[in-house]
Formats: structure tokens, sequence, C-alpha cells
């Protein structure tokens, strides 16, 4: 079979939360939901000059032939998830991990190699609604998509000395207009909370409450710190598209280290808080002080 050597934008996008569709619908239901979902996200692909290699289950693989469109696809099948599937109730979200790089291309238009195994990395980073990549394609894109991610991690990949500088497309963050198109009566009836502890004291936020929620060692923060390296406003909390985000913006920078194990620098940047875990101002979390960590909980 014939290979050739080219740089493609692996694409990586699957249904999240799929097992707990499966037990809450039954598979009939759920099968055809998820297909509905792989179906506009193939259209959105092919939109873009891109390509379906495989589906397997409630995944799907793609590739193109340049970054851009590879994040511009992905943030379309974002966009459009989110905006609700066509003759569905259920709430859908996906997470996205792309890489744009060097692999063996197939006669049968399988690829194989380097950006398929990062892209794959990436993939598995990803939460749901968040697009994930590298470093190294944030600087092959246009300035608009440039200016749209964050630095969100650090990681390996086998077979790769260096660490992978991981960014997150922060595709959400100018989609106002959606956002008031796909809120219902239902949607706003369900409150969602962050739960935070911190020395002891105990405040939770909900997602009804419209306001940005600051923390920090100012007297007017609404959870204040103390702490040895936190600024007067040193971080923020507020509701957006069905998520929590936590967007630093001090000068040491903000720590988050998660329960099952991720953990994430941010320096004026913002992330998307999921699970449980622990927030620390200015310096990495530490079990020998605990009481200088702020707990969360999304409930």
């Amino acid at each position: 079979m014939a290979r050739e050597n080219v740089e493609v934008g692996v694409m990586f996008a699957d249904v999240t939360g799929s097992t707990k569709l499966y037990e809450t619908l039954g598979d009939e239901n759920a099968n055809r939901i998820i297909g509905k979902v792989l179906d506009i996200m193939a259209k959105i692909t092919e939109g873009y000059q891109g390509f379906v290699i495989k589906t397997i289950g409630d995944e799907i693989m793609c590739r193109f032939v340049s970054a851009n469109d590879c994040v511009r696809a992905a943030i379309e099948c974002q966009e459009e998830i989110s905006a609700g599937i066509q003759g569905e109730t259920v709430e859908i979200s996906i997470k996205v991990g792309l890489h744009f790089g060097p692999a063996i291309l197939m006669e049968d238009g399988d690829v194989f190699g380097d950006a398929v195994n990062v892209s794959a990395r990436m993939a598995g980073i990803a939460k749901g609604a968040q697009i994930i990549t590298t470093q190294d394609t944030i600087r092959l894109l246009d300035a608009d998509l440039q200016d749209m991610s964050r630095q969100f991690d650090k990681t390996t990949v086998k077979g790769k000395e260096e660490e992978i500088i991981v960014h997150q497309v922060v595709w959400e963050a100018s989609d106002d207009v959606t956002r008031i198109e796909i809120q219902t009566d239902e949607a706003e009836e369900e409150v969602r909370y962050l739960a935070l502890e911190f020395q002891g004291n105990q405040t939770r936020m909900g997602s009804d409450d419209h306001r940005i929620f600051v923390i920090g060692r100012g007297v007017q923060s609404d959870l204040l710190c103390k702490t040895r390296l936190a600024s007067r406003a040193h971080a923020t909390l507020e509701f957006r598209r069905g998520k929590f985000l936590l967007t630093d913006q001090s000068s040491n920078g903000t720590f988050v280290k998660t329960d099952d194990g991720e953990n994430i620098f941010l320096r004026r940047q913002e992330l998307m808080l999921w699970g449980s875990g622990s927030i620390s101002l200015g310096e990495e979390v530490s079990k020998e002080d605990p009481n200088d960590v702020i707990r969360y909980i999304c409930e």
C-alpha cells in the first residue's frame, strides 16, 4: 500500500458522558443522538476541506490540510453541538483534541505517526466543551485564532523527549449571540453551584448569580484570602456556557490541582473548572499547609 509523508491537522472529537447517556436513555435513544452528533461533525469537517478518517463509538477522527481549517472546524463543531441537537431535548457536549504536524498518509486515507499521537494525547487532556491543542499548532494559526488561545498546561507524549506546551482554544468567550439564542426556560431553572471552602469558611456560587466572583486579599473580595503571595484581586470566578470559569489576574499566578490528577498553572489565563480539587494563590498546592488552599467542588 502506498505511503506518503505529509503535514496534516488531526482532530479527535467525542461525546462526553456517553456512558451516562446510555444508562439514562437506553441504547436505542443514545445511539440515535450520538449518530446525529457524529453526522454534524462530519459535515462540518467536509465544509473545511477535511476528511473523516473513522468513527469509533462516540468518537470521530478527522484530518485537515491546514491548522487553520482544523481549528475553525473544531470551533464550529463546539458551537453547533452546544446550540442543541435538532429534534432532541438532551444537552450534549463534546471534547476536542487536535494537532498539526508530520504524519504518514496511507492510500486508503488513514494517517499514522506524530500528528496522530500528539492529537490523541490532547484529546485525552480535554474535558467537555474544551478544544485542546499544542503551542506548535497555535503558532501556525491566523491572528484571530491565536487571540482565542490560552496556555493550559504542559505534558509529555510517548516517544518525545521534550514536554509539550498545551493550549486551550477558548471558543465560547466570543460566542455571546449563540449563548443568548440557546437559553431556554428549562435551562434557566437548572441552577448549578460551585462550593468553596477556605480556612473553615464555606461559600457557594450559583450559576444564576450573574456576577463575577473575586478571590484575593483585598477587603472587597468575595472570598478573602490573605495568603503570602495573594494579590488584592487575585482571580475571578464566573459561570459561562454551563461551566464555572476561573481567571487569573495576578502577578504570581494561580495553581489548580484537580482530584482526578491534573495540575494546571494559570498566569493571566482562564480555566474551566470540573469535578473537585484545590486552588492555591501564587504558589503550588501544598500538602504541608492545607490551610492556604481553597477547596472547590462543582455541584
